[in-house]
């Protein structure tokens, strides 16, 4: 069985910097992509980042690119969600989510329709 744990969020002045991690476990696949998803109240879910285990990454949301960065450890089974300069607009339930993925050179598919497993989500607010 397929488990994602997210941890770190909580309350942050704009500005200011968080770190979130996904543990995981029971991921059998040969290759996987483990994703950052976020949900703002009454917004639709919206892909972050993702990697896979083969170190492919990819972005989706243009409004964290310079500002989030996603790495791995796959010895640990953790994937880090390292978000600096955060903006109230940041402010979201983060989601961790898993998937099959084909391989390297393979698009990495960055909406939520496509990942079967997920996590519970940890809340990120940001404060002005």
């Amino acid at each position: 069985e397929v488990q994602l744990v997210e941890s770190g969020g909580g309350l942050v002045q704009a500005g200011g910097s968080l770190t979130l991690s996904c543990e995981f476990s029971g991921v059998t696949f040969d290759n996987y992509v483990i994703a950052w998803f976020r949900q703002a109240p009454g917004k639709e879910r919206e892909g972050v980042l993702f990697i896979s285990n083969t170190g492919d990454t990819t972005s989706y949301a243009d409004s964290v690119e310079g500002r989030f960065t996603i790495s791995s450890d796959n010895n640990k089974n953790t994937v880090s969600l390292q978000m600096n300069s955060l903006k109230p607009e940041d402010t979201a339930i983060y989601y961790c989510a898993a998937s099959q993925y084909p391989g390297q050179g393979t698009p990495i598919v960055v909406v939520a329709e496509g990942y079967d497993y997920w996590g519970q989500g940890t809340q990120v607010t940001v404060s002005s």
